[in-house]
């Protein structure tokens, strides 16, 4: 009998103990018919930062890893300790993949895949004239790549670190010369103007209830999209809702992100179904 192809991958980061990545990867691989086992690399347990990624991608090296996830602290700590980048992680300045084949580590990010994948799925149609991102964070950046993949003609983003959303426009501008970006300061002004508004900040989750934005703002025309999935059903998702807003949660992006690195991972697309039927089962 031919032996089944098997993966060794890991998650690094801190406080990944709930993470639902492990078992959506592993019920993917065994819908497949292949071995895979998907290995907890939590930096809290171990009292370990950032630091430690030279010595645990040495390690991974060592003992055979396919690839490896990576979650805070370590998407941007990771990309000087890598031997090559894809052209999307470049761009993002953030690594959540990394593929390992013949002891070279090539980081990829996979972030921006999920957000546009879902989105493409859930708002087929939805104007993309005009939109407003709150939140230029880590996981704002990936976002507002993934809404310029999507054909968005007018991006501005609002944080109240005004550096860092002009950081991420300075990075997205030279690579997307046909769309117009912008940096907010009114968000009144900016969601009377726009066709659609993405939360990209963590304001929404368990630990940080309540909304990114004042929920009179919002009216029935608008679209809106989270990237928070814990809990699926934010605040801001469920006023939006009871408006008549069209709306997508983050449940999506947190599986597109995971198919697509399944993918670099084997080389086999998984069944998103699997991942979806996972994700609900651990309370998604």
């Amino acid at each position: 009998m031919q032996p089944k192809p098997s993966f060794l991958v890991g998650l690094i980061g801190s406080g990944i103990a709930a993470s639902r990545t492990p078992p959506m990867h592993e019920a993917a691989a065994d819908a497949a018919g292949i071995r895979y086992l998907y290995k907890k690399i939590d930096l809290s347990d171990l009292k370990l930062g950032a630091e430690a990624l030279p010595e645990l991608l040495m390690a991974a090296r060592r003992m055979g890893f396919d690839g490896l996830n990576v979650t805070h602290p370590c998407k941007q700590a990771i990309i000087s300790l890598l031997d090559e980048l894809s052209p999307d992680a470049e761009a993002l300045g953030a690594v959540n993949t990394v593929v390992i084949r013949n002891g070279r580590m090539t980081g990829h990010n996979t972030d921006w895949f999920g957000f546009a994948e879902n989105f493409r799925r859930n708002m087929q149609g939805a104007s993309l004239g005009r939109v407003v991102q709150l939140g230029a964070g880590g996981a704002g950046a990936a976002v507002a790549f993934a809404l310029m993949k999507l054909g968005v003609q007018e991006l501005t983003i609002i944080d109240l670190d005004l550096a860092k959303a002009q950081g991420v426009v300075d990075a997205l501008s030279p690579r997307f010369a046909e769309a117009h970006f912008r940096v907010g300061r009114d968000v009144a002004a900016a969601v009377a103007a726009a066709d659609g508004i993405v939360n990209a900040t963590p304001i929404g989750m368990e630990k940080y209830p309540g909304t990114p934005l004042p929920t009179a703002l919002l009216r029935p025309d608008l679209w809106v999209a989270e990237i928070v999935y814990f809990p699926l059903e934010t605040a801001l998702l469920r006023e939006a809702r009871a408006l008549g807003c069209r709306t997508v949660d983050g449940g999506g992006m947190a599986i597109f992100q995971g198919t697509e690195a399944f993918r670099l991972f084997t080389g086999i697309s998984p069944d998103p179904d699997v991942f979806f039927a996972t994700f609900a089962s651990l309370g998604g």
